[in-house]
């Protein structure tokens, strides 16, 4: 079992994950988006949504920290063990409790606004749910392992992951892994796999080929053209 979850579920994911980006984009092309309600809700939204996208990008960069950034690394730049874990207890809770705050009022606003309910997928619902349900175990594990030094993932979790990207996993890093660290995990590689089949897959879009546009020329008028054009009898050259 210890192989199977941590062994073949992540390859499983990242699989669903790819396929699904490539499905979404070959036929759904035209889906691939957030599916904004603002239109019918704007007040709550704008409180809401930078909540959780601004939560949610801490969240993701103290991820990919604590993951992928070795203990050598951070112990040769002078931060010891006790500053990161104290950064990653105060820094990483308040960047949960951002997100959760962010999710609670965006589903407080599906529900309670009929037409942006019926706007609401069942994608959705399950994504919220995962979501919140990864978010607020990884706070509860982390708060439940606080004394001290707290939990030291980087030491198993962390190798873990990284062993992933060698096609080579040690499973066994994770035998010994406190349960609600484990459900965590677990719940964010589901979590990796819905991204391409619900609205998360707006995560991928970027607009690339803003860089590379040409300039807009911008060109002022004429003073002695300003005002209404006169009236003129016949026919006009096009392009005049």
């Amino acid at each position: 079992m210890t192989v199977f979850l941590w062994g073949v579920v992540p390859y499983l994911a990242f699989a669903l994950l790819v396929a699904g980006l490539i499905w979404r984009y070959r036929y759904d092309k035209y889906g691939w988006t957030t599916r904004s309600s603002q239109v019918y809700e704007s007040k709550l939204l704008n409180v809401a949504s930078p909540a959780f996208h601004y939560g949610i990008l801490f969240v993701l960069v103290g991820h990919l920290v604590g993951l992928f950034i070795p203990v050598s690394w951070t112990d040769d730049v002078g931060v010891s063990e006790h500053t990161y874990h104290l950064f990653s207890l105060y820094g990483g809770t308040a960047a949960g409790v951002l997100t959760v705050v962010g999710i609670v009022l965006l589903i407080y606003r599906r529900r309670t606004n009929a037409p942006v309910f019926r706007a609401t997928t069942a994608n959705d619902k399950a994504m919220y749910v995962f979501l919140l349900g990864a978010i607020v175990l990884g706070m509860v594990a982390k708060l439940s392992h606080s004394s001290g030094d707290g939990y030291n993932y980087r030491e198993s979790i962390g190798p873990w992951a990284r062993s992933l990207f060698t096609l080579s996993p040690d499973t066994a890093l994770m035998a010994d892994v406190p349960v609600l660290y484990q459900v965590h995990a677990a719940i964010g590689m589901v979590l990796i796999a819905m991204v391409p089949y619900t609205r998360l897959v707006h995560m991928f879009s970027a607009p690339v080929q803003y860089l590379f546009r040409p300039y807009i020329v911008y060109r002022s008028r004429d003073p002695k053209q300003l005002g209404p054009r006169p009236e003129r009898r016949g026919w006009e050259r096009a392009g005049s």
